[in-house]
């Protein structure tokens, strides 16, 4: 299987499925539990159906929308994920530069395996920083300042971490941060030498938005579950976000909002946008998916806060379908990590260019010239 081969987003899992050592590979694949909520996050488009118009003379479409105060080519925007350069070499790099060449949000993690200073110079399209809240003040602090100096566009604070979810892929396999080689999990890295090398023999890997204050994740070996329990701040909530909002003082998005209940809230302390999420399935398994919220959060608070569908896109008729129920704009962070896993740069441009077209093409089979004329009147649900 070559990236020819590839023509939607299950086409790259499989083939960075045949190119990652199994650990790797299962850490992006994988979630909670059973991984049934990873599961529901893509069936839940399969609830309802969109009713097209004809004859609405579509030769001209505007695939562009709003989101945090900047206008975006399309209603896709590449959500933040760590440890991108595990993945493959080029990291957050190539995925920075797909954002750019196709006009959307980008945004990057607190353990990103590149730099905000970097990526505020070399980016000129949207970008917003993933803020995870540490038990270590000073690191919270450092993160902000760095981000307004980088002129970042937008913080994302999660919400949806305190713990971390029962992960059981990466207790079998043995996955931490940088990769620990073991008996067991040897071989997985050996039978893939392309990856190895690159992995030895290029930039060191390291986690440069957090080495100024922890050496966990850089130069101490953990899996994410011992991060997230042992550094995150467990007492987090609504008082600590608006302050954070308060310090960052700028576009402010809150992720991993589900319920109607804590929409209203993020209204309530200024935040100018929700990512509906709940982390791609791998913190509380059995939730609801983002999708199946949309509607019911857009009824309470559409109009006042950009509401952003994060979770289970894998085509342009599920971003078509989120906006219908009331979504600002779709983001995703599995359906670009496979095709960045299976080759890079160029795999992330194919895979975004691939949900580009879908969207467009789908627009116009809808008879939708513009993003704006998606509505509830499109859907039937089930």
């Amino acid at each position: 299987m070559q990236l020819s081969d590839c023509h939607n987003v299950e086409d790259f899992r499989r083939l960075a499925k045949a190119r990652l050592p199994s650990p790797i590979f299962n850490y992006i694949d994988g979630a909670a539990d059973d991984e049934r909520t990873k599961d529901r996050n893509t069936s839940a488009f399969d609830e309802c159906d969109l009713v097209p118009n004809v004859l609405a003379g579509v030769s001209d479409i505007d695939m562009g929308v709003t989101v945090m105060g900047k206008p975006i080519a399309m209603p896709l925007m590449l959500s933040p994920t760590a440890l991108q350069r595990l993945f493959h070499w080029q990291g957050e790099r190539a995925v920075a530069a797909t954002a750019q060449t196709f006009g959307t949000w980008f945004g990057i993690s607190s353990l990103a395996t590149v730099s905000i200073e970097e990526i505020g110079e070399t980016i000129a399209s949207p970008k917003m920083f993933q803020l995870y809240i540490h038990k270590d003040k000073g690191l919270n602090r450092s993160m902000i300042e760095r981000c307004k100096a980088a002129k970042f566009d937008a913080i994302a604070l999660t919400v949806d971490t305190i713990v971390s979810g029962n992960r059981e892929r990466c207790l079998r396999s043995g996955f931490t941060s940088p990769p620990r080689f073991t008996p067991s999990s040897v071989l997985s890295y050996a039978i893939h030498p392309m990856w190895a090398l690159n992995y030895l023999f290029r930039e060191k890997f390291a986690l440069p938005n957090l080495q100024t204050h922890v050496d966990a994740g850089t130069n101490v070996a953990v899996s994410v579950a011992e991060y997230f329990n042992t550094m995150l701040d467990t007492s987090m909530d609504w008082v600590m976000a608006e302050k954070v909002r308060s310090d960052w003082g700028g576009e402010f998005c809150l992720k991993g909002i589900m319920s109607v209940e804590d929409a209203k809230r993020a209204v309530d302390i200024g935040a100018t946008a929700i990512m509906v999420s709940n982390h791609g399935g791998r913190q509380l398994d059995g939730s609801r998916a983002p999708f199946d919220q949309i509607s019911e959060i857009a009824d309470a608070v559409g109009g006042k806060i950009d509401i952003i569908c994060d979770g289970g896109i894998r085509r342009g008729s599920h971003v078509l379908k989120a906006i219908a129920a009331g979504a600002t704009a779709c983001s995703g962070g599995r359906l670009y990590l496979y095709a960045l896993a299976a080759a890079g740069e160029a795999g992330v441009q194919r895979v975004v260019g691939k949900l580009r077209d879908e969207i467009e093409r789908d627009m116009k089979l809808m008879g939708v010239r513009s993003v704006p004329e998606l509505d509830a009147s499109k859907l039937r649900w089930r």
